[in-house]
């Protein structure tokens, strides 16, 4: 009888129940705190309307179709993100015991014999990149801005870094008198550990930060204990009239520049940018970080740059 009753209550769960549980669990070892909103965001818009009020249990092949196909070859990067928030949910409600039977939103050897490939489907589009040639004088039209996203946005460019990893930059993560900035692994796209060498300008903008010091964050939002926005930067570029660019771009900018006008090695340039080495025999001796090597690519890039 205890098994009847606990299988009529695992009826009456829903899918968003599930959802909203597994969120709550994951939402402090998610490194990115927009990740929670994004999942919710995501699962609002196209699941819950589909799923309605069914019980998790009921979540079948037909249903996850009915949530994926139509934006499947439209908004194919949300549709593969919206699949693998899903399987994760329902594989979370099989292991709580509030369903059985194979995960009906599993991609290998089953959506992918409905689904055509994403390849097949997703354009691929690039971040609109400022040409290298023209960086000398935006530099010298950014120097002129004033206010914090200003001296973000230059940090950024010289150090070829990404936005998160510059707006979560705080104190303790650097050593001014090495010049080395170093990107807990936690922080990092590829969840390894990046030292930054950092080159004579942006050392300097670093400590002017120190006069206006509010909190841990080199650069704080509005308010002391919280970094600044990811949207600064990006609103920077419009107050500029740079809509044309995005923040993104710039390291392609910086990867253009070492590519055709230097002669460092390609795994330098690519360390640079924190890349994983895909051949997985070519990254098993690649250990060291090329630091010193890459220290002396950043400072001719600070000095294009000027």
């Amino acid at each position: 009888k205890r098994k009847a009753d606990t299988t009529a209550a695992a009826d009456e769960i829903s899918f968003q129940h599930c959802a909203e549980k597994y969120i709550d669990a994951h939402r402090t070892g998610w490194k990115n705190i927009k990740h929670a909103e994004q999942w919710t965001n995501t699962l609002t818009t196209y699941a819950y309307p589909v799923f309605d009020s069914r019980s998790v249990a009921a979540i079948d092949t037909t249903l996850v179709m009915k949530v994926l196909e139509p934006i499947w070859t439209t908004k194919t990067e949300t549709a593969s993100r919206l699949r693998g928030r899903i399987e994760s949910v329902l594989d979370w409600a099989t292991v709580r015991g509030y369903r059985s039977g194979e995960n009906p939103a599993r991609l290998k050897g089953h959506l992918d014999t409905l689904l055509p490939k994403r390849s097949r489907v997703q354009k691929v589009t690039h971040h609109p990149a400022l040409p290298y040639a023209d960086l000398s004088a935006f530099m010298i039209k950014l120097r002129a801005q004033e206010g914090t996203a200003a001296r973000a946005l230059e940090v950024l460019i010289l150090t070829a870094t990404r936005t998160n990893e510059v707006i979560g930059a705080t104190w303790s993560e650097f050593d001014l008198d090495e010049g080395v900035w170093t990107i807990p692994a936690e922080r990092m796209k590829m969840r390894k550990e990046h030292r930054v060498p950092l080159p004579a300008r942006a050392i300097a903008l670093v400590k002017a930060q120190q006069e206006v010091k509010r909190g841990d964050y080199i650069f704080p939002g509005r308010r002391d204990k919280s970094p600044l926005s990811n949207m600064a930067m990006l609103q920077l570029l419009e107050r500029m009239k740079r809509e044309d660019i995005t923040v993104h771009g710039f390291r392609s900018t910086f990867r253009d520049w070492a590519g055709e006008t230097t002669h460092y090695p390609r795994e330098v340039c690519e360390a640079a940018l924190a890349h994983g080495i895909k051949d997985k025999a070519e990254a098993a001796y690649a250990r060291g970080d090329l630091f010193v090597k890459r220290a002396a690519l950043m400072q001719d890039w600070a000095n294009f740059c000027a």
